[in-house]
């Protein structure tokens, strides 16, 4: 068992989950037997449809929600027990900050979270995330306002950072900017992430590992290695990645499992999947 003495010391954090399960409020299921092993400075996937437990996950690996006791380490430690600095965790909830939709410039938003102290990290992620310094935040779009947030969110050094489906207002150069300097950091200083997320484009070479999650459990997880074969064409004739194929594989079962949100509603009918351009589909017979 380590201790948060080994994040102190420059050594990245590992992430381990055992035997975590959760329950909501009300009493519905969140997660289910959560087993998982994430080694220091991996670069993890988090795959899965909407509702399969990945933003519950990052919340309970983020402190956001109390994990039940021993479950969650992370650099061998109880986050909740004992606390541990550095753990970083950007959601969608902060497009409703009202701070970043006010009458406020960029400079003094960034001062505010250190940005004076971090000077030459603050200047690398203006760049990156093509930030404008003269922009005030009421007048800007929602995916410019999502670059200064993820600025003011990166720009302290953080030793785990978990990211849920933060990129989607980005668009395809600053997302593809945003991802190399976030494996840029895993290759240059001691720090772990879990990225989830829908939007697989540029991504064939960014993981280290991926996880899998439906229905609140964890049903494959391993390094990218043992899931997409090197030697393989890195795009197909769907025109596909690899890593994109996986994962449409992995969705079509995990939807075949859980069978029809309305069952009732489709007695007498069946569905044939067929492969359309670009994707998949599904057609009705009665």
């Amino acid at each position: 068992m380590g201790d948060s003495s080994a994040v102190a010391n420059g050594v990245a954090p590992s992430i381990g989950v055992k035997n975590l399960n959760y329950a909501f409020p009300d009493g519905s299921l969140g997660l289910k037997d959560v087993i998982l092993n994430l080694p220091p400075g991996s670069r993890t996937l988090l795959i899965g449809a909407n509702g399969a437990g990945k933003t519950t996950l990052l919340r309970l690996l983020s402190g956001k929600r109390m994990a039940p006791a021993g479950t969650v380490s992370i650099a061998g430690v109880d986050p909740f027990a004992q606390g541990l600095e550095g753990v970083t965790y950007l959601g969608l909830e902060w497009v409703l900050n009202p701070i970043v939709r006010t009458d406020i410039d960029v400079p003094t938003l960034l001062s505010s979270v250190g940005g004076d102290y971090y000077s030459e990290r603050r200047d690398e992620l203006v760049q990156i995330l093509d930030i404008d310094l003269r922009w005030r935040m009421h007048t800007v779009s929602d995916g410019e306002r999502r670059r200064v947030q993820l600025a003011m969110g990166l720009l302290r050094p953080w030793s785990i950072l978990l990211l849920d489906e933060i990129t989607v207002d980005l668009d395809l150069l600053s997302r593809s900017n945003f991802l190399q300097f976030l494996k840029r950091e895993t290759e240059t200083r001691p720090c772990t992430i879990v990225y989830a997320t829908h939007i697989l484009d540029n991504l064939a070479q960014w993981p280290t590992h991926l996880v899998h999650m439906s229905l609140g459990k964890v049903k494959k997880l391993g390094d990218i290695e043992s899931f997409v074969d090197p030697n393989q064409p890195a795009v197909n004739r769907t025109n596909n990645s690899q890593l994109g194929e996986l994962v449409l594989k992995w969705l079509q079962e995990d939807l075949e499992e859980r069978g029809p949100r309305n069952p009732q509603s489709g007695q007498g009918k069946t569905y044939q999947s067929f492969e359309g351009k670009g994707g998949y589909g599904f057609e009705k017979k009665v």
